[in-house]
C-alpha cells in the first residue's frame, strides 16, 4: 500500500443512478491513471466509472460558490425597535 494520500479517499457503498457523459480522451486517460493510484494507494482495484461520481460529491462539497447557492435562504432581519419609521 502507498504512503500518498488522495483528495479522495475509500469510497463508501451506495445507491446508484446510472448517468452517460462524454468526456475528452485526455481526461479519460487521467481518470484511469487516478483509478490506477487508488487502487495502489486503498488496495482495492476499482475503475474510473467507479470513481467519478465520488469525485463529483468532493468537488461540489468543496464547492463554496455552490454551497452559498444551495443554502437556504436567511431570514431578513427584525426592524429594530428603536429605529424611527422609515
Amino acid at each position: 500500500m502507498s504512503t500518498n494520500k488522495l483528495r479522495l479517499g475509500p469510497l463508501p457503498s451506495s445507491t446508484s443512478v446510472k448517468l452517460t457523459f462524454t468526456c475528452p480522451a485526455s481526461l479519460k486517460a487521467d481518470l484511469d491513471r487516478y483509478a490506477a493510484l487508488h487502487a495502489q494507494t486503498y488496495g482495492e482495484a476499482v475503475d474510473a466509472v467507479t470513481l467519478i461520481p465520488h469525485m463529483l460529491e468532493a468537488f461540489m462539497a468543496r464547492d463554496r460558490g455552490f454551497r452559498k447557492g444551495t443554502a437556504p435562504p436567511k431570514a431578513p432581519p427584525a426592524p429594530r425597535r428603536d429605529a424611527p419609521p422609515a
